[in-house]
């Protein structure tokens, strides 16, 4: 639903969006030279222009972030349109006429500049917990959402393990989106490498997300979800269906199905079946790629539940959208519920979208600690 909504508002964005630069282009004095009284001569070089600049744009990215681009091209000028007719009101000397077109170029310019840097570059996010069910403490390190090949190819995973391994991790977890459709074969080894370099105390531990097994055919990936498992496995990962690991007799490691399981026809158990005839009085870390399904987790007796799956929003203004829909319960950051923490990450890189507007691209850091 929110991806049909939000697909919808962009077509109709876009459509309109290639309108308002073709109005704006045609004002240029360069094109009215040409096209001289004609105004729907000026009104087609403009509407080349565009195309052409869509072309370039196309072949020099992609046709999502082709249509990003454009979009926040053509609303901040839109924006700026506004402002300058309100300037020109009021304004006591005369403003040049290209000037709403420069501020707008140079603003769409640095703010995705900003978008694209947020999302290619990787920050390391720190939370501090505590709970009474935990002895000593922990520190938790989560990857999540690396869509390898999106921003970064396999090896280009091993410089944040390298930073990963400096702080010294109890346990590092993999919650989902680890790999997609558009990770090749290559990269997918490479990937499962790099999380082999991995140094932790307790282990390293992965969960699905609804992009690791696919929605393309084994035949067009060049690898099956057999191999990603024996790769991780064989890089000293363990794997989690809907099944827990009671860990140094202290702390339980709790990895989900994930939600689009319940889609595909296998389905997943409820909290209360994963958790249900587990120690109550032991620490409980959830590894759940969807934040969703709160409530029953406090219920089952969860401690912590890291997720990932929203990308932090993504984009200004559609970061809310999620929640808006009710897709999921949070789209970023810490949320207490009664005895429960909940972290959602916004994901170590990305898919598909080249920029990150409403957040950055992050590891999490998790310390808690105990009091007993």
């Amino acid at each position: 639903m929110m991806w049909i909504l939000i697909s919808l508002l962009a077509l109709c964005g876009f459509g309109i969006g290639v309108g308002s630069l073709v109005v704006f282009g045609s004002r240029l004095g360069c094109i009215q030279k040409l096209a001289g009284e004609r105004r729907w001569l000026s009104r087609c070089i403009a509407l080349l222009l565009v195309v052409l600049l869509a072309a370039v744009l196309y072949v020099a990215m992609d046709p999502v972030n082709m249509v990003i681009v454009m979009l926040h091209l053509a609303a901040v000028r839109l924006m700026i349109e506004g402002l300058f007719l309100l300037l020109k009101k009021y304004a006591k000397k005369k403003v040049w006429k290209y000037l709403a077109d420069v501020v707008s170029l140079v603003a769409v310019t640095a703010y995705l500049c900003v978008g694209w840097y947020q999302c290619t570059h990787v920050w390391e996010k720190d939370y501090t917990l505590q709970s009474d069910k935990l002895q000593g403490n922990l520190r938790v390190v989560q990857i999540t959402d690396s869509h390898i090949g999106a921003t970064f190819d396999g090896k280009g995973l091993l410089p944040y393990i390298r930073k990963i391994n400096a702080l010294h991790p109890d346990v590092v977890v993999i919650t989902g989106d680890f790999v997609d459709d558009g990770t090749t074969k290559e990269d997918m080894l490479d990937a499962c490498r790099a999380i082999g370099e991995l140094k932790t105390k307790d282990g390293v531990f992965f969960s699905y997300g609804n992009h690791d097994k696919g929605y393309a055919s084994e035949e067009a990936k060049g690898w099956t979800n057999d191999m990603l498992l024996d790769e991780l496995r064989d890089n000293n990962v363990t794997i989690l269906q809907d099944e827990s690991v009671l860990i140094d007799g202290r702390y339980y490691i709790v990895g989900r199905q994930d939600k689009s399981e319940e889609t595909r026809g296998q389905g997943r158990k409820s909290p209360k079946a994963l958790m249900g005839q587990l120690d109550s009085s032991l620490y409980k870390v959830v590894l759940d790629h969807q934040p969703c399904e709160y409530d029953k987790e406090v219920a089952a007796g969860a401690n912590l539940v890291l997720s990932g799956h929203t990308h932090g929003g993504q984009l200004i203004p559609f970061q809310y959208m999620g929640e808006w829909t009710r897709q999921y319960e949070r789209r970023y950051g810490h949320e207490k519920r009664g005895e429960t923490d909940f972290i959602v990450s916004s994901g170590i890189s990305d898919w598909e979208l080249l920029f990150k507007t409403g957040c950055r691209s992050e590891y999490v850091v998790v310390d808690v600690k105990g009091s007993r």
